[in-house]
């Protein structure tokens, strides 16, 4: 995303092919504006939050209270802070990103209907919120191929919601906490971050996703970082276990991805999924670790994530870790 700010607090916003034009409370649009760009207005209250990666970063600048209607359902909510505003009513179900409960977000005066991506797969849902006058912004935060990148759309919210010194506060401390461990020489070990799909493949993260990236930054070497696919925009890939076996066996770290997958808690579990997996160096030395179910709806944690990976490469503070757990 861009952002250009001009005389009269307007900002332009550019993501992807879209452009918007936030406008500060009690002003239009300036009478030249383009029809095809989408025009917000300030204060943004009663959002339609569709987009959970973006729901840590509201509540990091203290602006949950900006939303009140979700496209997940209150057991769908990792982030304490989203689940408890839907348990006391504060924020209510209102249909998912294919089937919004059109009545109810109007009944709501909805200024903001905040997209993933997967709206793309029902435009007739955005284009049918646009027609009732609602503004559809689509968040793109998960194509960031830089950790920090991804990090960085904190600031956009800042800027929608009025806060941007707190977003740039809330980032730069960030930063400073990365600092340490950015400055250090690589280890040199081979991490593995995966799941076993239902039908028995391996999902990994592709070499250019930031996960991948993460684990460099950390200090470590992603094991899988040959494993490229061009067909399609997607951070991730399934392989056949093979082939897993062949790239990842002798890595010396594996990092279990539980987001989609049951939380484990045991190597038997993982073992459990996969037999070949036994064979793994990682696994005969019980290195092997799992993430909290959290993870990839609290976007602002990818650096609490590298500092974590970075504590079980170096073997400090283990004891502290935020998004990681060993299996045992």
């Amino acid at each position: 995303f861009s952002v250009d700010f001009s005389e009269g607090g307007y900002a332009r916003i550019r993501i992807d092919q879209e452009t918007y034009l936030l406008c500060p409370e009690g002003l239009e649009p300036p009478a030249d504006t383009p029809e095809e760009v989408v025009v917000l207005r300030q204060p943004l209250e009663n959002i339609y939050m569709q987009a959970t990666a973006a729901m840590d970063s509201f509540c990091q600048l203290n602006a949950l209270d900006a939303v009140t209607l979700s496209g997940t359902r209150t057991e769908g909510w990792y982030i304490p802070e989203a689940r408890e505003a839907m348990e006391e009513g504060r924020m209510v179900y209102a249909g998912k990103y294919n089937a919004p409960d059109y009545e109810l977000i109007l009944s709501r005066n909805c200024g903001l209907a905040l997209e993933s991506t997967m709206i793309y797969h029902d435009p007739e849902a955005k284009e049918q919120l646009e027609r009732l006058g609602i503004p559809v912004l689509v968040e793109r935060s998960s194509y960031e191929s830089h950790p920090l990148g991804r990090m960085e759309w904190i600031k956009l919210y800042g800027v929608l919601l009025g806060k941007l010194e707190e977003a740039e506060a809330f980032f730069n401390g960030q930063l400073k906490r990365l600092a340490p461990v950015l400055e250090q020489e690589n280890t040199g070990k081979t991490v593995a971050f995966f799941y076993i799909t239902s039908n028995g493949a391996v999902s990994v993260r592709k070499s250019g996703d930031y996960i991948a990236k993460a684990i460099d930054l950390a200090g470590g070497v992603y094991a899988l970082r040959g494993l490229t696919d061009e067909e399609n925009a997607l951070s991730t890939m399934n392989i056949q276990m093979e082939t897993f076996y062949q790239e990842a066996r002798e890595a010396d770290v594996l990092i279990y991805n539980s987001a989609i997958d049951a939380n484990l808690e045991t190597i038997e579990q993982l073992v459990a999924k996969a037999a070949p997996l036994a064979d793994f160096k990682a696994v005969q030395s019980g290195d092997v670790w799992c993430t909290g179910k959290s993870m990839f709806q609290e976007s602002q944690s990818v650096g609490s994530l590298i500092l974590d990976i970075h504590a079980i490469l170096t073997g400090e503070d283990e004891g502290g870790l935020v998004h990681l757990h060993r299996l045992v």
